[in-house]
């Protein structure tokens, strides 16, 4: 059975509609999320859960925001996928999947734009939405090793549908994937879902998020200094001793974040290690939501940039 690494709440999404209490899942090291839209306007009910995804992002169109909630664990599987019997394991093949609030059916988008119901045509989706979408991605491949990358046809619905445009992976290709990919792109299911989302510009807005440029170019002035390679969680737990603690101690009082601390910090990982680095969290709107006091990929990150 597969263990649960790093952290499993996306940061700032709502609890109010949990599902896994009642729907356990099983637990997977994610390195795949699969993109869905829900083809309706507000947040589904998801048949209680029983099909409920990861995730669910719905848009707030007048704050041109959109609302995250979460259904289960980053690393429980979810129910939004076909399986059957006798193919391929699709929703507890390390996949986390998230459930887009709007449509990809251009006839869908025809009829509620004539009856002026707002909503978001994901193919045309506005650049706020697709941001969002991104920071999402960004928090996946920092925290859980998710590749910011797919493939390469998103065709349109209603050819997407099946595998019209010829896009649906086999089932090899699936096992072996690992990135972002849409529900169209899924062994075992006909849906067409999320269509002609623009995700070279998810990607491209994902990347930005976290500072990596595809080809970095020269630096014209002196760069900054680098920041070390984060050594892994199993560093920053009870009883560890080593030096990684130490580098992050003194990057802590460096920063003006070692008041827990009564003598400095030291090789041996401790509380006041803990609350020093809960409060260099707490001070980060991307570590917020997740303050927990163990230094994960990000908060290393932030902390040494």
């Amino acid at each position: 059975m597969a263990t649960k690494t790093g952290p499993q709440r996306y940061p700032g999404a709502s609890r109010a509609n949990w599902y896994q209490d009642d729907y356990p899942g099983d637990p997977m090291q994610v390195n795949v999320v699969v993109l869905h839209t829900t083809e309706g306007r507000s947040l589904p009910t998801y048949s209680g859960g029983s099909i409920a995804p990861n995730l669910t992002a719905v848009p707030d169109l007048a704050a041109k925001k959109l609302k995250w909630y979460q259904h289960f664990d980053i690393e429980t599987s979810s129910r939004a996928l076909a399986n059957k019997r006798g193919g391929v394991e699709t929703n507890t093949l390390n996949v986390t999947q998230v459930e887009l609030v709007g449509t990809c059916d251009p006839k869908t988008h025809k009829k509620w734009t004539e009856a002026g119901q707002a909503h978001i045509y994901w193919p045309e989706a506005p650049d706020w939405a697709l941001k969002s979408v991104a920071r999402f991605l960004a928090w996946t491949h920092e925290e859980h090793g998710v590749p910011l990358s797919g493939p390469k046809a998103w065709p349109d619905y209603p050819t997407s549908y099946k595998d019209g445009g010829g896009q649906r992976l086999s089932f090899t290709e699936w096992k072996a994937f690992k990135g972002v990919c849409g529900h169209m792109h899924v062994p075992e299911n006909d849906h067409g879902d999320p269509g002609g989302i623009d995700f070279s510009a998810i990607v491209r807005y994902a990347k930005a998020e976290l500072d990596v440029d595809d080809e970095p170019t020269p630096p014209t002035t002196t760069p900054k200094p680098a920041v070390p390679a984060y050594p892994g969680r199993k560093y920053f737990k009870e009883g560890a001793v080593n030096d990684h603690v130490l580098k992050l101690g003194k990057q802590l009082v460096k920063r003006g974040f070692g008041d827990h601390y009564k003598v400095g910090p030291s090789r041996s990982w401790g509380e006041n290690d803990r609350l020093n680095v809960r409060d260099f969290q707490k001070s980060r709107k991307e570590l917020r939501g997740d303050a927990d006091g163990y230094p994960g990929p990000l908060t290393w990150r932030l902390l040494f940039s």
